[in-house]
């Protein structure tokens, strides 16, 4: 999953601050990647990214970003327990469960173009959340008593698209689960790289936007609230390395010269690259893990 968003704040600043005793840490005497470095980083994620799309047969139109499954609803105080059960994967179907009434649905995305894509039953659904589940000794499952056929909105690397879903009932709680009823087979799914926060590593940003018809990029990720022309700011730039299937986004820091101590206090900033085409359905890779990004495009 996601590395932790604290610890990737405290090393986005140290990156643009600056010691009492005039040592830049965001210098590459530090350990900091050099840009030849990021270069080379950002060009093994693409390539780790079109070997993830050769292994699913060369079709990469559905690959989804974040979780497949929503939660409807809270726990109430009597089902405390039932949160531990749900991160554990632990269910007990007590009815039959349905299957699709017919084998493929589609997945279709703001700009109204659409993929058919294989579907599966509610049962076989309920794997995905045991697959994503933790160990939890002594959690109670979650006893399923029917699920129906629904859609998801969910994001992907092509935008927000609808998706078939499930959406099950549970005994003894007004909580309802919904998860994607996509085929995994039919689903490009890119595991994140191992990453250390006590190790030198590129900036991760964590959505983009574009519009369609336009080749410009403009990225969102957490770095220093203020400005390079400012105590303790930093000013950004985004550069792009591109392949046919995706966009790997590296951000340099430039942070003020001057030499004070900075707090460790993290602020949403953008920065906006311009490609080489219009990204049309290739993906936006953030460079530390390989992730593909959230992307939300625009007319």
């Amino acid at each position: 999953m996601r590395r932790c968003l604290l610890a990737m704040t405290v090393l986005l600043l140290l990156a643009g601050c600056h010691t009492e005793s005039g040592d830049d840490l965001g210098s590459p005497a530090r350990g900091d990647l050099s840009d030849s470095q990021l270069r080379q980083q950002a060009r093994a994620v693409l390539d780790r990214y079109e070997q993830v799309l050769r292994r699913a047969g060369g079709q990469g139109r559905f690959v989804p970003v974040g979780s497949p499954q929503r939660q409807v609803g809270d726990w109430e105080l009597e089902n405390g327990r039932n949160k531990e059960s749900l991160a554990a994967g632990e269910f007990a179907p007590v009815a039959d469960l349905p299957t699709p009434p017919e084998p493929t649905g589609s997945v279709i995305w703001n700009d109204g173009s659409r993929e058919t894509v294989p579907l599966v039953g509610a049962e076989a659904t309920l794997a995905g959340f045991r697959a994503d589940g933790a160990r939890c000794d002594g959690c109670p499952p979650l006893r399923v008593t029917g699920a129906r056929l629904t859609t998801l909105r969910m994001e992907t690397t092509r935008g927000t698209a609808t998706v078939p879903a499930w959406e099950y009932t549970l005994a003894g709680t007004g909580v309802r689960l919904v998860r994607a009823a996509v085929d995994p087979a039919a689903t490009v799914e890119v595991s994140p790289l191992p990453w250390d926060s006590e190790s030198p590593s590129a900036m991760s940003i964590e959505k983009a936007t574009t519009q369609r018809g336009d080749r410009t990029l403009t990225v969102t990720f957490t770095g220093a609230p203020g400005p390079g022309s400012e105590p303790c700011g930093v000013d950004y730039r985004a550069e792009a390395v591109q392949s046919v299937s995706a966009v790997a986004v590296i951000v340099h820091a430039h942070p003020n010269s001057s030499q004070q101590v900075c707090p460790a206090i993290g602020a949403q900033r953008t920065a906006t690259v311009e490609l080489a085409r219009e990204l049309g359905e290739r993906a936006v890779l953030e460079v530390q893990q390989g992730q593909p990004v959230r992307l939300t495009v625009t007319r």
